[in-house]
């Protein structure tokens, strides 16, 4: 492999970068967050269109803009309207009260939902090129009818059930996300009208995938074939309604509010959040999406009985629910995906035989996922379960998933005798009740589960392993900016820092302590814990790089992260750009900082990168009186976005990173990646709108870049050997 660098000229002298705007009288030096939030979904969109990428990866990323969608109907746009409903007038961060909030927002959703539906569109035209056939009707041939029918008879009839829209009926709940039919039906007998609502069980697909036997696939004639479970149910509606003349249908669907909010003091934190958890599958109505030809009577009435405002309704003349096709992207057509990829194993384990506490000791390791393997993190934790000389694991468990390996691994290790501590965070939202299950499930094996602070949540991702070796005891210690969650980490990118520094792991029994007995940390060696003194951290950072700008020192800050929003560091980073600091920021998702303005911050530069992985890595640098980067550098990695909810309302961790080689892997190889990206990256505009990076060189995409270099974090050595190709900031730099 070459080892000349990768050089790049886009730092600091991008093409395509935002040109400079001057701030009006009267507008604001912030963001909209909402609005942000919007402009975000609009670039993973985005995503869906580009060329590029194989078919079912652009169907993919429209699905998930569904599902972003989605969530932020049921969180965001919920509590703005809970707000406007109380008379609560407290106007967000750029100065707008909730009302003016919605109407904005529902201005911007309203151009979103369309462009979903055009590229749906598109994208069920290029599927049928490939031989991927969505709900369409003119493919069915008299087998596929047959087979159809049966199936809608014996799979679908008997679990569906109509019920009448009338006095004599109360109107049936519709859950969360729930999708239903109403049929405006006339009684062949009396010709009397009636409406009938069949609501489609969550546990039914969206979509039927007929055998390709019946299709013909089998023998060549032909391909996938899905016909959506609503579809069916009208199409074979009669034998639904015997003795009826089926008039007209519709199909709907419901989203509520689904945030939880515990404001009382709670005595029982479980009793509470399981009563929370019902009361919000019964939250009210936030967004109703019709088909754009829905009976204008059976419309009323689902208005009248939803409690829902005309201004929360979507029409839509395309599909309802653009998340379910998620379904289609299961299809096995490997032609249409990314080429599979699979994880390394960091090397500096397997140089001792997987023996990672040996691993640590010789020195400290830093992994990047998904590009090094989540089972290093596993494999932690199982060797210290099975270790007879271990005596005590602590883990923080925010996100575990549904099916837990590091779960498993803290139950051989309570089985064993040791002593296991898991700080179980149920705040964790829409993860509630499966965190809640695993607390079960823990504390029948024997481990002391700890729920932390009823207003915090603990977001910190750590685990800590005290061993006994000879005659005391050593800890090591994982610290991660992503969650303990299997399957994100295969497509997140995250840091997993392994050490087993003293001083790290003294600050990490203060945390746990403080999380589990409420004691207040005091002098902290190395590590910087949310809500105490993580804020003031970045703080004192941003202030030495003004110090040293104005001394006429090199002074430069590199941050990623995926949200800023706190007013209180984007004024800060303010006073920083006009104090001559250089800053370059990387934030993937909400940015209510506006870069590019003359007079407030014509020295930050803002992107953020969209591709194959979501970056999820929260990293801090700070130039420290030398040139970016370089080894004199401050670099910091944490669980932490720059959110006034991270910094203040949560318990997070800020952790130095101080050994050589691992600054140098994450300043000079993840960080300055990122920073190089081109084919990914989005350029903030001082307006609040995106555009793509464009460049006149050779384009770098940092995603691609880690898959194809072996051991560019698992084994610091492969830099000097130079078996990683170097990158480098300025173009003709020594390698």
């Amino acid at each position: 492999m070459s080892t000349s660098p990768i050089q790049s000229d886009d730092l600091p002298d991008a093409q395509g970068a935002p040109a400079f705007a001057e701030l009006g009288p009267d507008e604001s030096p912030y963001f909209n967050r909402e609005l942000s939030w919007l402009q975000f979904n609009q670039r993973v969109l985005a995503e869906a269109c580009n060329e590029q990428y194989p078919l079912l990866e652009r169907l993919r990323f429209l699905s998930i803009s569904g599902s972003n969608l989605d969530e932020f109907m049921m969180i965001r746009v919920a509590g703005l309207v809970g707000q406007a409903q109380r008379g609560i007038g407290r106007p967000s961060i750029d100065g707008l009260s909730p009302t003016q909030q919605l109407t904005a927002i529902r201005e911007t959703l309203a151009v979103l939902s369309a462009r979903q539906q055009a590229i749906w569109r598109t994208l069920r035209d290029s599927l049928a090129g490939a031989d991927i056939h969505v709900a369409d009707e003119e493919r069915l041939k008299p087998a596929a009818h047959k087979w159809l029918k049966s199936f809608f008879l014996e799979e679908i009839l008997p679990i569906i059930t109509p019920q009448a829209i009338d006095p004599a009926h109360p109107f049936p709940f519709v859950q969360n996300g729930g999708l239903g039919l109403l049929f405006t039906l006339t009684r062949d007998a009396d010709k009397e009208q009636l409406i009938e609502m069949v609501l489609i069980p969550s546990a039914l697909p969206r979509f039927v995938r007929v055998p390709d036997e019946v299709t013909g696939a089998a023998a060549g004639g032909g391909g996938a074939l899905y016909i959506s479970i609503a579809s069916l149910i009208q199409r074979y509606a009669a034998a639904l309604f015997p003795g009826f003349t089926i008039q007209g249908d519709g199909l709907f669907r419901v989203l509520r509010d689904s945030d939880i909010e515990i404001e009382e003091e709670a005595e029982d934190l479980v009793r509470t959040f399981r009563s929370a958890i019902q009361r919000r599958r019964r939250g009210q109505v936030i967004q109703l999406e019709l088909e754009e030809d829905f009976d204008p009577a059976a419309e009323e009435v689902l208005l009248e009985q939803l409690g829902v405002h005309e201004a929360a309704v979507i029409k839509t003349d395309g599909m309802i629910g653009i998340d379910g096709l998620a379904e289609i992207v299961g299809e096995d057509r490997p032609d249409l995906k990314f080429d599979a990829y699979s994880p390394r194993f960091p090397e500096r384990i397997r140089e001792h035989d997987g023996d990672a506490f040996s691993a640590i000791r010789e020195k400290d390791i830093i992994i990047h996922h998904p590009y090094e393997s989540f089972e290093v993190v596993v494999d932690f934790l199982r060797q210290a379960a099975a270790d007879a000389d271990v005596v005590a694991i602590k883990q923080t468990l925010y996100r575990a998933g549904s099916q837990s390996a590091v779960i498993n691994a803290l139950i051989e290790a309570a089985e064993a005798g040791k002593s296991v501590t898991a700080v179980v965070e149920l705040k964790a939202r829409f993860d509630e009740e499966q965190n809640l299950k695993w607390a079960s499930k823990l504390e029948r094996a024997g481990v002391q589960v700890i729920y932390g602070f009823t207003d915090w949540k603990t977001h910190a991702k750590v685990a800590m392993v005290v061993r006994r070796e000879g005659a005391s005891f050593r800890t090591y210690c994982h610290f991660g900016t992503g969650n303990y969650h299997p399957v994100t980490a295969k497509i997140y990118t995250d840091l997993s820092f392994f050490t087993a520094d003293p001083k790290l792991g003294r600050d990490a029994a203060k945390m746990f302590n403080f999380v589990t007995g409420y004691v207040e940390p005091h002098a902290l060696e190395r590590i910087h814990i949310a809500p105490i003194d993580l804020r003031g951290e970045i703080y004192r950072r941003i202030d030495a790089e003004i110090a040293n700008a104005r001394a006429g020192k090199p002074a430069a800050i590199w941050m990623k992260c995926n949200q800023i929003t706190d007013d209180g560091i984007i004024d800060r980073l303010y006073a920083a750009s006009n104090a001559g600091v250089q800053i370059e920021l990387v934030v993937r998702g909400i940015c209510c900082l506006r870069p590019g303005i003359a007079g407030l911050s014509e020295n930050i530069r803002v992107k953020s990168i969209i591709g194959r992985f979501l970056e999820h890595s929260r990293i801090y640098a700070f130039a420290n009186g030398a040139a970016m980067p370089s080894a004199q550098a401050a670099v910091y990695i944490s669980s932490a976005d720059l959110m006034s909810r991270n910094l203040d309302r949560r318990v997070e961790a800020l952790i130095p990173i101080l050994n050589r080689t691992v600054h140098d892997q994450v300043l000079q190889q993840v960080l300055l990646a990122n920073m190089l990206d081109t084919e990914q990256s989005w350029w903030c505009n001082p307006d609040g709108s995106y555009s793509r990076v464009t460049t006149d060189g050779k384009p770098f995409n940092c995603h691609r870049y880690f898959m194809t270099n072996p051991s560019l974090s698992g084994r610091g050595g492969a830099l000097e050997a130079g078996a990683v190709p170097k990158l480098s900031l300025r173009r003709g730099a020594a390698a």
